[in-house]
């Protein structure tokens, strides 16, 4: 039985637009760009729903439930307290939110400067209950790991050399990317 097309809802306007907007912030907290993303579908098309959804956006910035530079600030921190992820990590995620590439410098600025940046990448590994990597395969793996949550090479080395990585263990870095290659295992396979 193929699935039912879900009905089309009939546009709505500005008043209950907002009603919809605050619902979705009291779940959880958005920027702009994506709150509008959202209401999108359940406005008029056209100059009318782009004109309800600004009056909508004005509106809760007026009152305070809605603000770019709180949400930035918040997720920074969020990010950076409770999962202990990099600067470049956090970075990406809220360009990809959506917010702007001035405030996401400046709040990127106030939460990671003093930062250091290896023992974070510490709590990090402590937190995922890493392992310090017995051979060159396992070293390879927990830098990818530590390159996706934001970390500098500069920081992984650091943290390697810590945990008296051997040197031979830790691969060179490819090309001019952030990215380590993985060892060639069919070498190593005993099908």
């Amino acid at each position: 039985m193929p699935f039912a097309r879900p009905k089309k809802r009939d546009p709505v306007g500005e008043p209950e637009l907002f009603e919809y907007a605050v619902g979705t912030l009291a779940r959880k907290m958005r920027t702009v760009r994506d709150l509008k993303r959202l209401m999108k579908p359940r406005a008029h098309e056209g100059e009318q729903g782009e004109r309800d959804m600004d009056a909508v956006v004005t509106r809760l910035i007026d009152l305070k439930y809605l603000s770019d530079t709180r949400f930035a600030a918040d997720y920074t921190r969020m990010r950076k307290e409770n999962q202990s992820f990099g600067r470049r990590r956090v970075q990406q995620d809220l360009a990809q939110k959506g917010v702007g590439k001035e405030l996401v410098e400046s709040t990127l600025a106030a939460a990671y400067d003093e930062a250091d940046e290896v023992e974070l990448a510490r709590q990090y590994t402590q937190r995922n209950r890493m392992k310090p990597p017995a051979d060159q395969k396992e070293t390879v793996r927990t830098m990818n790991r530590l390159m996706r949550a934001g970390y500098s090479s500069n920081a992984i080395f650091k943290l390697l050399r810590t945990w008296n990585v051997a040197e031979e263990a830790i691969p060179a870095v490819t090309g001019d990317s952030d990215s380590y290659a993985e060892p060639d295992d069919r070498a190593e396979s005993d099908d």
